[in-house]
């Protein structure tokens, strides 16, 4: 998941409560205003668990830190016997990991790294809240992902932004069109997700005609690093789209959701 999360950002806010840990970007629009909410249950990945908020009615730690520099450290830890994770504050805020390796003796390695992090304060925490799924065009699932990454990867080689578009038909195209060039791949029988509104009704998306497409041109190198990045193999992907605004995208595993926003270009 920290792998994921490093391809598609180079800071974020990791998040922690009792039940839940979340990794959250929130990009400014002048930065391509892209934004990812990850969602993991913490007894899913933790033999224990203890934390400490600021107060009894917000239990939360919120953190901003580099998450290459977290998966630098867990990847000693792939063959750990024992691996720990705690907030310190030496000369400075630190999340410090402790892997105990196996060792041929009978006493075990540790290996520690501290990690900086900056610690947000609680007038900020608003700022990271999840974001709203949009009242979306069309949603539909997605292909199979390595299909898409090696789409997406021939492509990028002709443009620097992707039209996706898709109908409550199944139906999705990847198209790229420049002056010199017009590149589409049509995929087709994806099937679409029956979502609901939250007061029962089906959402708006439904009265649309089924054959027709919803559009959006967005960033290709965002789309790249999205595909590229999947550590994580979801058991649903799929994707909504507001025409000609945002791209909305969700992968679903047993553990993890993982929710990834693209701003249409103008």
């Amino acid at each position: 998941v920290v792998n994921t999360i490093a391809r598609l950002a180079k800071t974020c806010t990791l998040r922690l409560t009792a039940g839940k840990l979340y990794f959250i970007l929130c990009d400014k629009v002048a930065n391509g205003g892209v934004s990812m909410w990850c969602e993991l249950c913490q007894g899913n990945f933790f033999d224990e668990f203890q934390m400490e908020g600021v107060a009894a009615d917000h239990n939360e730690i919120y953190l901003e830190l580099t998450p290459e520099n977290l998966s630098r450290a867990l990847k000693t830890a792939q063959s750990a016997k024992a691996v720990k994770i705690k907030l310190t504050n030496k000369h400075c805020p630190c999340l410090k990991v402790s892997v105990e390796l196996p060792s041929l003796s009978s006493s075990s390695r540790i290996v520690t790294h501290d990690i900086p992090v900056r610690v947000i304060p609680r007038r900020l925490w608003n700022d990271f809240r999840e974001p709203r799924v949009p009242d979306f065009d069309v949603s539909i699932y997605l292909p199979a992902l390595k299909t898409m990454k090696s789409v997406v990867e021939r492509m990028k080689n002709l443009s620097h932004s992707i039209v996706i578009e898709a109908n409550l038909n199944g139906e999705m195209n990847l198209k790229i069109e420049t002056d010199l060039v017009s590149v589409t791949t049509h995929f087709k029988n994806l099937g679409n997700p029956p979502w609901a509104s939250e007061d029962g009704c089906q959402s708006s998306a439904q009265d649309r005609d089924l054959e027709s497409m919803a559009e959006a041109r967005i960033d290709i190198k965002k789309l790249q690093q999205l595909l590229a990045g999947q550590q994580v193999n979801p058991t649903k992907a799929l994707c909504n789209i507001v025409s000609k605004r945002i791209v909305h995208f969700i992968l679903l595993h047993e553990d993890v959701s993982l929710q990834y926003f693209i701003p249409a270009l103008a």
